[in-house]
């Protein structure tokens, strides 16, 4: 059985997350002791606007998400060999941040210490970017609901002289917008004038993966190149270009996935077509691991006869575990 792996990105996080992980699993520890004493305690006992702030969010969502897939190989290691010898990790993504995740698990980020230090200067850095001289945010970001033409018709509309684009491409039928607080608002009122396009402003630090972030992309590109990446073992499909991540590629391969990972801070996420070329692929079966599971609903979004499950938790991870089995024995019983 093919399974895909997501991986949790930045506005899934919320106040206790990975506590549960943390009481009952030893490699959650690990993982929240090398992270350090602070992110434990913003993750633990911080509270909805401490853990929105970008500099906070990114290594707190990416400390609980690599405690949560540790524990998930521990419990995946625990199956009868029979069954575990069913299951095929046969691709990983990660949602804009999460895609440091799935790098960290496919081992071209080849240690968590290595990863949490870009991931502190990443979220520091595009902290930085979105904000004013005085420390204000200059833009945001906004789920449209509707038809992608229609909505990026209505961006090009409004933008003017502004920052304004279609950064994630999450669904047929949702686009988040991302720009400068004054377009926004020109995108907002052309929706309303001319309908067919639902609006709903987003809780988020600033306007990321647009032309906002563009002087993150050669301190990332910069850090990224002494971190020494190698080629995954597992594919992973590029947010990017929704492809293989390293399709395409020429020259040496750690230089060309520092280069699309500087870039994809300031591009579109392509999340839609990254599970359409998943499932393309013959990927069927979804885990989405990490802070909530946005990922799970996009997903079924896309196709509802995909399968998702999610691991946030010690009860989501057993019940995760015991859904792969029953969906390994199914796959056997059928075969016979």
């Amino acid at each position: 059985m093919k399974i895909g792996l997501l991986f949790a990105g930045q506005g899934a996080q919320y106040p206790g997350m990975g506590k549960d992980l943390y009481d009952n699993y030893y490699e959650a520890r690990k993982i929240f002791y090398l992270a350090g004493q602070d992110i434990k305690e913003w993750c633990f006992e911080g509270t909805k606007e401490i853990l929105r702030q970008t500099n906070i969010t990114q290594p707190c969502v990416y400390t609980v998400t690599m405690a949560a897939y540790e524990t998930f190989l521990t419990e995946v290691s625990n199956i009868d060999s029979e069954l575990k010898n069913k299951v095929e990790i046969a691709g990983m993504a990660g949602f804009s941040l999460g895609e440091y995740s799935a790098l960290t698990a496919s081992g071209v980020i080849q240690s968590f210490e290595t990863g949490i230090n870009i991931i502190r200067n990443r979220g520091t850095w595009m902290s930085e970017a979105g904000k004013d001289s005085e420390g204000k945010n200059k833009g945001g970001m906004i789920a449209a609901f509707g038809e992608r033409e229609l909505i990026l018709k209505y961006v090009e509309a409004s933008r003017e002289d502004g920052i304004l684009e279609g950064v994630n491409f999450n669904s047929p039928v949702q686009t988040v917008v991302a720009g400068d607080n004054s377009a926004l608002q020109r995108f907002l009122l052309k929706a309303k004038e001319l309908g067919g396009v639902k609006t709903v402003p987003l809780s988020v630090g600033t306007a990321f993966h647009c032309s906002m972030m563009e002087p993150v992309t050669p301190k990332l590109l910069e850090l990224l190149q002494a971190s020494d990446l190698k080629k995954p073992n597992v594919k992973v499909y590029s947010n990017v270009t929704g492809k293989d991540i390293m399709e395409g590629q020429s020259g040496d391969e750690g230089q060309w996935l520092a280069e699309i990972m500087a870039r994809q801070t300031k591009s579109p996420v392509y999340w839609q077509e990254t599970i359409e070329n998943m499932k393309s692929d013959g990927i069927n079966t979804f885990v989405e691991i990490g802070p909530g599971k946005t990922l799970s609903g996009l997903v079924r979004k896309i196709d509802d006869n995909l399968i998702t499950m999610n691991i946030e938790d010690s009860k989501t991870l057993m019940k995760t575990i015991d859904t792969l089995k029953d969906l390994i024995l199914k796959e056997k019983t059928e075969e016979i």
